[in-house]
C-alpha cells in the first residue's frame, strides 16, 4: 500500500480508539461492564451488534464458499424467509430472554433451572464458543499478512520473529485493550463509531467495482460458464454441489428455530437495550441496517471470481495465482526437508499457462477441475513421498482458497480504495475480537468461577477478575491460532465447534423460554447428548486424515466401511453423500450438526416429560403481570381472527406509530417482496413446462435481486441509520451519565430470581400468600 492508503487505514482507527477512551468514565459497576447498564437505544444495538456480528472471518469465509460453489444455493435460503419474519417481528425469544434481565445465558439458565445445570451449561458453552471464536485470530492475521504482503518472517534485535505471531498479537492486544477499558460500554460504543464511519466507505467501493467490470460483457459469462448440475446462479442446476447444497440450507432452517438465541458470542448486545421492546425493535431494524455491506461483499466476490476466471483479465489473474501459490508454499512448507520441493513448485507454478480465450469457451469450470487444480496437483505430487507431509496438501488448499480472494481484491483495487478497504477490515476485526473476548471471558467468570467462590467481591474485584478472565480468553486465541491447523472450511469449522453448544444448548434456551414443563434433568440431557455427538464429530474430523483413515486401512476395514457410509447415505443422494476419503471424514460438518440437534431435542421432550412434576413459575422468570418491576408490561393484542396479522407481525400496544410503520416496512420486504415475488415467483414460474430460464435469465435475475434493488435500499438506510444511530448513541452518553449503580445487580441467582430483584418478588409472593390465608 503507498502512504495515502497508511493514512486512511490509521486516521479512523485512531479516531474508533480516542473516542472508547472517553467512556471509560460511564463503567463504574459490574452491570456497566457486562451489559451498558442496559442503556442502549434500538439504532445503537443494531448498528453496533451488525458491526460486531459480521467480522472479517465472516468475509473471508463467505468468499471462499462463493469461489467455490456461486450463489445457487443461497437462492434456497429464501424459503425460510416466512419462518425468521415471524421470529423478527415477534421478538421470539429475544423479547423474553431481554424480559428476564440475565446478564448471561447462564445466569437465566439457572433462574430457569438451577444452580448445577448453570455451571454445566456454561463449561460447554464456554469450551464451544472458545473454540470457535479461536481461528479469529488466525484469518486475520493471514488475511492481511497477504493483503499487505508482509513476509512470514522478519529479523528484529537479532531474532527471526513470525510475522503471523505479531500481526495476531498487535490486534489482540487493540482489541483487549479496548475490552478492558469499558467493557460492554466502550465495546458498544466503538462498535457503533466504526459502523456508522464504514456506510460511506461501502458506497466507495461499490462504486468503484460497478464502475469497473460490465456484468453483460465479463461477469455474467464468468459465472455461468459452469458445468451442467454446479450451476453458481442458477437454483434448480446445483445437484452435483457437494457440502454447501439445499441440504445445508435446510439445516439452517431447523438450526435457525432451536438456536434463535444463538451462540452467546455477542451476549453483551443481547441484555444491553433499555427494555425488551427496545431489543426486539433493535433486531427488527437488522433487516435494513446491511445496506452497502452486504451488497459490498456480494459485489467484491463476484468481481473478483470475474478476474480470476475471464480471459480478459487472464495475464494479471496469472501473477495473482503464482504469487499466493508460492506464499502458501512458504508457509506450510517452511521446513527444511521441504526445500527441494518448494524451488521444484516455483518452477511448476510458474509453468500452468494463463487461461486462453479458447479455453475460456471450451471447457467450462466445476469443482473438481477448475483454474486451481493445476496448484493442488502439482503440491500434492511434489509431497506425496516427503515423510510427515500427510497434512500438508489439505493444509496447502484451506489457505490457499481462504486467501485467494482478498489477494485478488487487492490486486483490483487503485490507491486510496485499497485503504478504505483495508480501514473497514480492521474495522471488522477488531469489532468482533472485542465482542467475542468480552463475551466469553464473561461466561467463564460469571457462570463458573463465580459461583464456586464462597467469598463476596466488591464491585472493583469483580470487574477486574472479569478483566482478567477475558485477557485468559485472549491469551487462548493467540496461542491456539499460532498452533492448530484448520483443514475444512471455516463455515464447518464454524458448524462442528458451534455444534457443541448449538447442538442442546438452543433447545434448553428455547423451550425454558416456553414451556413450564421443561425439567433440569430434560435440559441435562439434551445439552449432554447433543455435545458428545458434536465433540464426538469434531474429534473424529481432526484425526481422520492422520489416525482414523490409517487405522481402517491396516485393519483391511476400508471397503467394508465405505460400502457401510454409502449405502447409509444413499437414499439422501445427491444432497449428503458420505463416500471413502483418505484425507477428509465422509460426514462433514453439517451434518454432524444436524445429528446434534436431532439426538439434544429428542431427549429433552422424553427425559422432561419423565421428570415433570409441577409448572414451572414462567411469569416470575419474565416480569409479567404481578411481578412487572419496572411497571412495563408486555400487553398482548386480544385474539380474535380479524386481527391475526397482528400477532404475526408482532405489533402490541407497545408499538408507536413509527414502530408499525417499521413492522409493516419489514413484512413488505421481506414477505412481499424477497419471499412471494422473488423466491415464489421464480420458483413457480421455473416450473412451467417452456418457461424456465436459461443462463442469461438466471444472470438477470441475479443483477436485478442482488444488487440494482439492494443499491437503491442502501442509499436510503445509509442515511437513515447514519442520522438516528448517532442520534442514539448521544442520548446513550446521557442515560449513562444519569444512571444509578445497583451493586447487587451482578449476574448472581439465589432461589431462581436473580440477587438485584430478589428482594422485591419475594415481597409479592409474601403479599400474595397473606392475602391467600385471610
Amino acid at each position: 500500500m503507498f502512504w495515502l492508503d497508511w493514512i486512511i487505514v490509521f486516521i479512523p482507527l485512531l479516531v474508533v480508539i480516542w473516542i472508547g477512551a472517553k467512556t471509560q468514565r460511564y463503567c463504574t459497576s459490574v452491570a456497566d461492564f457486562l451489559t451498558a447498564s442496559r442503556c442502549a437505544g434500538r439504532y445503537v444495538v443494531s448498528v453496533a451488534s451488525g458491526e460486531a456480528g459480521t467480522g472479517l472471518i465472516s468475509i473471508v469465509a463467505v468468499l471462499e464458499v462463493y469461489y467455490r460453489c456461486g450463489f445457487s444455493y443461497s437462492f434456497w435460503n429464501q424459503v425460510t424467509l416466512p419462518i425468521s419474519l415471524v421470529f423478527a417481528l415477534t421478538g421470539f425469544c429475544i423479547y423474553r430472554y431481554r424480559q428476564t434481565k440475565a446478564m448471561t445465558y447462564g445466569q437465566y439458565l439457572e433462574m430457569r433451572y438451577n444452580r448445577p445445570f448453570r455451571i454445566f451449561a456454561a463449561i460447554i458453552q464456554a469450551l464451544s464458543g472458545v473454540l470457535n471464536y479461536a481461528i479469529f485470530p488466525a484469518v486475520g492475521g493471514r488475511f492481511f499478512i497477504y493483503f499487505l504482503d508482509l513476509p512470514h518472517h522478519f529479523e528484529f534485535l537479532g531474532i527471526t520473529w513470525s510475522t503471523f505471531g505479531v500481526v495476531m498479537a498487535s490486534f489482540l492486544l487493540i482489541a483487549l485493550t479496548i475490552v478492558m477499558i469499558g467493557g460492554q460500554v466502550t465495546i458498544m460504543v466503538t462498535d457503533c463509531v466504526q459502523g456508522l464511519l464504514s456506510y460511506p466507505l461501502y458506497l466507495i467501493i461499490v462504486g468503484y467495482f460497478i464502475f469497473n467490470f460490465s456484468w453483460f460483457g465479463e461477469i455474467a459469462p464468468t459465472m455461468v460458464n459452469r458445468v451442467e448440475h454446479q450451476s453458481f446462479f442458477n437454483p434448480f442446476d446445483m445437484s452435483e454441489m457437494r457440502d454447501f447444497n439445499i441440504f445445508y440450507v435446510m439445516v439452517g432452517v431447523c438450526s435457525m428455530f432451536i438456536n434463535r438465541l444463538g451462540m452467546g458470542g455477542a451476549i453483551g448486545y443481547s441484555a444491553s437495550a433499555k427494555n425488551a421492546h427496545e431489543q426486539k425493535m433493535g433486531a427488527l431494524l437488522g433487516t435494513w441496517r446491511g445496506g452497502f455491506g452486504s451488497m459490498m461483499y456480494v459485489l467484491i466476490a463476484i468481481c473478483g471470481i470475474t478476474y480470476l476466471n475471464h480471459f480478459d483479465f487472464a495475464p494479471k489473474a496469472k501473477e495473482t495465482r503464482t504469487y499466493i501459490a508460492n506464499k502458501v508454499a512458504e508457509e506450510v512448507m517452511a521446513d527444511a526437508k521441504f526445500d527441494a520441493a518448494r524451488a521444484n513448485l516455483k518452477k511448476e507454478f510458474a509453468a500452468i499457462p494463463e487461461l486462453t480465450k479458447e479455453k475460456f469457451e471450451s471447457t467450462p469450470l466445476s469443482q473438481k477441475k477448475n483454474l486451481e487444480t493445476p496448484y493442488y496437483d502439482a503440491v500434492r505430487e511434489n509431497t506425496k513421498d516427503i515423510e510427515g507431509a500427510g497434512g500438508v496438501p489439505q493444509r496447502y488448499s484451506t489457505i490457499y482458497r481462504q486467501m485467494l480472494l482478498p489477494v485478488a481484491i487487492r490486486d483490483l483495487l487503485p490507491i486510496g480504495i485499497t485503504g478504505i478497504f483495508c480501514a473497514i477490515m480492521i474495522f471488522l476485526l477488531v469489532s468482533t475480537d472485542t465482542t467475542y473476548m468480552h463475551s466469553w471471558g464473561t461466561v467463564l467468570m460469571q457462570d463458573i468461577f463465580m459461583l464456586f467462590c464462597k467469598k463476596k467481591f466488591t464491585p472493583k474485584q469483580h470487574l477486574w477478575l472479569l478483566r482478567g478472565f477475558i485477557t485468559l480468553v485472549c491469551l487462548f486465541a493467540f496461542l491456539f491460532s499460532f498452533y492448530f491447523s484448520q483443514m475444512d472450511y471455516i463455515l464447518m469449522f464454524f458448524q462442528i465447534t458451534g455444534a457443541i453448544w448449538l447442538g442442546g444448548g438452543g433447545a434448553v434456551c428455547m423451550f425454558g423460554l416456553y414451556t413450564r414443563w421443561g425439567t433440569a434433568a430434560g435440559a441435562f440431557a439434551c445439552l449432554g447428548g447433543g455435545a458428545f455427538v458434536a465433540v464426538s464429530g469434531f474429534l473424529i474430523q481432526n484425526v481422520w486424515g492422520s489416525h482414523i483413515y490409517p487405522f481402517l486401512a491396516r485393519m483391511g476395514w476400508v471397503e467394508g466401511f465405505g460400502s457401510f457410509l454409502e449405502t447409509v447415505s444413499k437414499p439422501f443422494h445427491p444432497y449428503i453423500v458420505w463416500e471413502m476419503n483418505p484425507t477428509k471424514c465422509p460426514i462433514n460438518s453439517q451434518e454432524f450438526l444436524f445429528l446434534s440437534m436431532l439426538t439434544s431435542v429428542s431427549l429433552y421432550v422424553i427425559v422432561s416429560l419423565i421428570t415433570y412434576r409441577k409448572p414451572f413459575n414462567l411469569d416470575r422468570m419474565l416480569h409479567r403481570g404481578k411481578y412487572a418491576l419496572d411497571g412495563q408490561q408486555q400487553e398482548l393484542p386480544a385474539f380474535s381472527w380479524k386481527k391475526i396479522y397482528k400477532v404475526l407481525i408482532g405489533i402490541t400496544p407497545e408499538y408507536t406509530k413509527g414502530d408499525k410503520i417499521l413492522a409493516w416496512s419489514v413484512f413488505g420486504w421481506s414477505f412481499v417482496y424477497t419471499f412471494c415475488i422473488l423466491f415464489l415467483g421464480a420458483v413457480i414460474w421455473n416450473c412451467i413446462p417452456g418457461c424456465a430460464w436459461g443462463k442469461e435469465g438466471w444472470s438477470n435475475y441475479f443483477l436485478i435481486s442482488h444488487l440494482i434493488v439492494p443499491a437503491t435500499v442502501a442509499v436510503v438506510s445509509t442515511v437513515w441509520f447514519g442520522i438516528c444511530g448517532t442520534r442514539d448513541l448521544i442520548q446513550l452518553f446521557k442515560d449513562l451519565g444519569n444512571k444509578k449503580d445497583n451493586h447487587l445487580d451482578n449476574g448472581q441467582v439465589e432461589g431462581n430470581v436473580s440477587l438485584a430483584d430478589k428482594a422485591a418478588l419475594e415481597a409479592i409472593d409474601a403479599a400474595e400468600n397473606k392475602d391467600a390465608d385471610k
